[in-house]
């Protein structure tokens, strides 16, 4: 027999009875309990955003500089807030009507409920008279506890139209700085539970439709996908609801494409099975119980590598990654539960009509693999040409990868996140544009209060920080300020500091105080977080000072840390952690190194070409530290799924017919569904672009990219072609090694 030749197709029908020990039952136990659960918690879906949390603070942990400045600045006030600003702007200049309506919106700001009244300060106008500003903070914690982000973004939304109601024609008004910023990205993640879900089902509803071939099949894959997801909400609600992981946005958004993607390819790989098998059995709970105990292997292989990838993410330092891989991993083990016992139970129940207008039947036998077909012919050329193929496979990869220089992964400023234009995007233009672009958003060091004198005079030094007079100061205690508003008076500057009186600054706590300086630039610009690193190594060379920098720009500066940090420590431990797995999947260890140096060429691959397509395409900016992590996380835990498909259904003909035909009969039964699969992964993830962000954008693309790639020319063609070319070495050193050719 040569490589290429099968064997025909046995006349002998298999048996019709359940086989013992098969947890029947216990199955559809599970199932009915799934399906309970997973229906009520579909209502928990549209509540996530709730519990979740999108600011830099959240997502660090208590061991950060900013994260231990926080909580020394936190003890100074009852409330802490997120730096905020209305801004108007008349380009002709601003006429004594507009400046009569801008101060009327200041005299309802304080009052304006979500505001932090005490820290509220006076119009400031433009040099150049066109623009005016009033530092409007929301409160983002109160008496130690956090504001949720829905109500924070009410809050914002309030003040804006409250800001915009009565302002004479022509006068227009922005939110801007973090706070504005923040809550347009928050209204950003708003679109999670419509906009995305519906592209994402309509998506999947489509590509199904087209594999299957039948207007009521796409049904149960779907509406399982659906039960998965509202099973992983309700788990996921209670858990962030009582702080055993934090939620971001982001990772909401990767769950619910996560589910419905990952569900779709394990129920294509069962419902494939399950449909070769009813043209063997006579009855569908056989033909089902066969496909679900040949097919569980590869599945479940799959699902634990994907959830072991993604619970590596627990060694991260950043509280976001580390809570992301616990999100995830409840997402892709409430898939496989759903897939496992609800799907085929609904399947087995519903009968061979749901496959209509073709019908499986045992009259009609299915076609022999490798025999007809367009995967049929892939393989036959394969076998005939394999060493080619995967030379020719490894250049095309090769050639993409030259690209990876290009990608930049410095960072992205908030405005540079959104792939439109929020009104707070431009607000915070104008503010940069004509105000000091560090006001309202400090440097917040926390000093030992006999060493903060000295400490101030080494802060005035370093370049960056704003030479004006008041740049620098201990923090003025805002309750005292206004106790001093209330009784008519105003708090005097310093005659040459420019700071407030003694009288007006916070006292010192167990010896410890707060100093405030302003930054020169923007705080969420590369410049700013350059004046952070050089005010730390200033500080922390005061003798006795104990000095901690925090704000906003040192809690960004030290995510960006921290993600990098995670990059490097992460990728060595899923690459590790999924190699063991593989292993012991295939009682091999060639076969498992050939597939992640595979998935590694891939995704080196995909990030080649996302540099080029960030770049000239796109027209991004740049891309998140946080970005390759993600990338190499969900493209490798998944796109190994593939492979793991192929290999073990090519293990499984290997037993029978030797490795080569072995190889070239798994790509061509499994070449139709693998394919749809990645199909389906690579849309419902492209569909990540439907949201206004930058990194959801890039992570679709690169996800949806990698996933066809490795789809179509690593599963495809190298990796079969390899194989082949290696023959029976490649399961070294299992026994198959010693097999047939």
């Amino acid at each position: 027999m040569t490589d290429t030749q099968t064997t025909p197709a046995t006349t002998e029908r298999p048996p019709r009875r359940l086989p013992r020990g098969f947890p029947f039952f216990g199955i559809i136990a599970v199932a009915v309990l799934a399906f309970l659960a997973g229906g009520f918690g579909g209502s928990y879906q549209g509540k996530l955003s709730s519990v979740s949390k999108s600011d830099n603070s959240s997502y660090l942990p208590a061991s950060a500089e900013s994260t231990q400045a926080g909580n020394e600045a936190a003890k100074f006030s009852t409330s802490q807030s997120l730096p905020g600003f209305l801004v108007f702007q008349r380009e002709s200049g601003l006429t004594a009507a507009d400046k009569a309506a801008i101060a009327t919106v200041f005299g309802k700001v304080a009052t304006a409920k979500g505001v932090d009244a005490q820290a509220v300060t006076p119009v400031v106008y433009a040099k150049d008279g066109t623009a005016a500003s009033i530092y409007a903070p929301l409160i983002a914690k109160q008496n130690g506890v956090a504001v949720n982000g829905d109500n924070l973004s009410k809050a914002e939304t309030d003040l804006v139209d409250l800001a915009k109601t009565g302002l004479p024609d022509g006068l227009t008004m922005y939110p801007a700085g973090p706070g504005g910023l923040l809550v347009a990205l928050l209204s950003a993640f708003g679109g999670l539970d419509g906009t995305l879900l519906i592209a994402a089902g309509g998506v999947v509803i489509l590509i199904l439709l087209l594999v299957y071939r039948s207007p009521v099949l796409w049904f149960f894959p779907l509406f399982s996908a659906v039960l998965a997801l509202g099973l992983s909400s309700l788990i996921i609600y209670f858990l962030a609801k009582n702080d055993v992981l934090t939620l971001t946005g982001q990772s909401q958004g990767i769950l619910s494409v996560l589910v419905l993607g990952a569900g779709t390819d394990y129920a294509l790989l069962l419902v494939s099975r399950y449909r070769e098998e009813l043209h063997n059995y006579e009855h569908r709970s056989d033909a089902m119980i066969k496909a679900w105990k040949e097919s569980a292997p590869a599945i479940f292989a799959s699902g634990a590598t994907v959830i072991i990838g993604l619970l590596c993410l627990s060694f991260s330092e950043l509280n976001s990654n580390k809570s992301l891989g616990p999100v995830a991993a409840i997402g892709i083990a409430c898939t496989l539960l759903v897939m496992m016992t609800f799907l085929p139970v609904a399947l087995a129940s519903a009968g061979r009509w749901v496959f209509w207008p073709r019908r499986p039947t045992p009259a009609t036998p299915a076609a022999e693999p490798g025999t007809s077909g367009i995967w049929g012919a892939v393989a036959r050329f394969i076998g005939t040409h394999h060493r080619r193929a995967w030379i020719g496979a490894g250049v095309l990869l090769l050639l993409c990868l030259v690209g990876i220089g290009s990608l930049k992964t410095s960072g992205l400023t908030t405005a540079q996140g959104f792939t439109n234009t929020p009104d707070a995007v431009v607000g915070q233009r104008i503010y940069d544009a004509k105000f000091d672009k560090g006001a309202g958003a400090p440097a917040v060091i926390a000093v030992n209060a006999d060493q903060a004198a000295a400490v101030i005079a080494v802060v005035e030094k370093v370049p960056g920080v704003q030479t004006t007079p008041g740049s620098v100061c201990v923090q003025v205690d805002y309750a005292k300020l206004a106790e001093l508003k209330n009784a008519g008076g105003s708090a005097p500057a310093g005659a040459t500091t420019g700071c407030a009186p003694a009288a007006l600054q916070v006292r010192p706590i167990d010896g410890r105080t707060i100093v405030n300086a302003v930054l020169a630039d923007s705080y969420d610009s590369q410049a700013a977080y350059d004046t952070i690193t050089r005010l730390r190594t200033a500080v922390h060379a005061v003798p006795g000072a104990g000095a901690q920098v925090g704000g906003q720009s040192a809690a960004t500066l030290d995510v960006h840390t921290a993600s990098v940090h995670d990059r490097n420590l992460i990728i060595p431990i899923v690459l590790v952690v999924i190699l063991i797995v593989l292993s012991l999947l295939l009682r091999a260890i060639l076969a498992p190194l050939l597939l992640i140096v595979t998935v590694l060429l891939s995704f080196g691959a995909t990030l080649g070409v996302c540099g080029f397509v960030f770049n000239h395409v796109f027209g991004f900016a740049g891309a998140d530290q946080s970005f390759p992590l993600f990338a190499f996380v969900f493209l490798v835990a998944l796109g190994i799924d593939y492979n793991i498909f192929l290999m073990t259904r090519v293990r499984e003909e290997t037993l029978k017919f030797g490795t080569r035909a072995g190889v070239l009969r798994g790509l061509s039964v499994t070449g139709g569904v693998i394919t749809s699969a990645g199909v389906v992964l690579a849309a419902t993830f492209a569909v990540l672009g439907v949201l206004p962000l930058v990194f959801l954008a890039e992570l679709g693309f690169a996800v949806a990219f990698g996933v066809l790639l490795d789809t179509i020319i690593v599963r495809s063609i190298l990796v079969p072609a390899l194989a082949h070319d290696i023959g029976r070495k490649i399961w070294w050193p299992s026994k198959l090694a010693a097999g047939k050719e």
